[in-house]
């Protein structure tokens, strides 16, 4: 039996309501009661790690957030590990905006190692751009936005590198979320949940599935964990 230590936690469709940004208050209260019971939390997010950093210090949970899909782990307000380069990202929009006339940079906090897409045009047909064109880029889907990362880069690369600086296993790891950006992140940690609103894909390589949504989904989540206490 591992006893779990840190929960790696989504931020949009996980805690959020309705993709608009707003965070379920009772979430916060949930997080901050595991915190006291000596958990750690860290926010792992396709938004900029600085947000998920603000939304750690606003809630009273554990200081530190990857960011960027993995791209980025921020320890205080000027203390940022970048993971991946910008540039190369940025390349590859460009070669993308010749082939899309409805390809556009979505308005979001600055990002230091990514590029932030609206969800307007075919990314099957962006990434066989990106492969056909050589480049060591990836399109991903977040369900609120595309995102141009480096192959490399995934929330499990971002996450491992903050487990190995708490010196945290990831079989002592919870990894909570919803969408296709987490699924590394379940196979990295073993123990995983996700919820019923979900895409199958998704719910398919969590080990637990949970119903609600709207911010529910990881309350009964955290329920879960909590009355478990250990995973087999």
């Amino acid at each position: 039996m591992k006893s779990i230590k840190l929960f790696a936690i989504d931020i949009d469709g996980t805690i959020t309501i309705n993709g608009e940004g707003m965070v379920n208050l009772e979430i916060l209260s949930k997080l901050r009661y595991l915190i006291k019971l000596g958990y750690k939390i860290v926010y792992v997010t396709g938004r900029s790690s600085v947000e998920a950093f603000i939304l750690s210090v606003f809630g009273g949970t554990t200081k530190v957030s990857v960011g960027e899909n993995g791209g980025v782990i921020t320890k205080s307000p000027t203390n940022h590990i970048l993971l991946a380069d910008k540039e190369k990202c940025m390349k590859g929009y460009h070669l993308l905006a010749k082939e899309f006339d409805d390809i556009e940079i979505k308005q979001v906090f600055p990002r230091m190692t990514e590029v932030v897409l609206t969800r307007t045009f075919d990314i099957d047909k962006g990434n066989r751009i990106l492969k056909d064109n050589n480049m060591d880029l990836v399109l991903v889907d977040s369900n609120y936005a595309y995102h141009i990362n480096e192959k490399k880069i995934n929330k499990a690369y971002g996450l491992g590198y903050v487990l190995n600086m708490l010196k945290i296993n990831p079989s002592e790891v919870v990894a909570i979320g919803d969408s296709e950006t987490d699924i590394p992140m379940f196979e990295l940690c073993e123990n995983s949940v996700s919820f019923e609103s979900s895409k199958y894909k998704v719910k398919k390589m969590a080990r637990y599935i949970v119903d609600g949504k709207n911010g529910e989904g990881l309350i009964n989540a955290l329920d879960l964990t909590i009355r478990k206490k250990t995973f087999d």
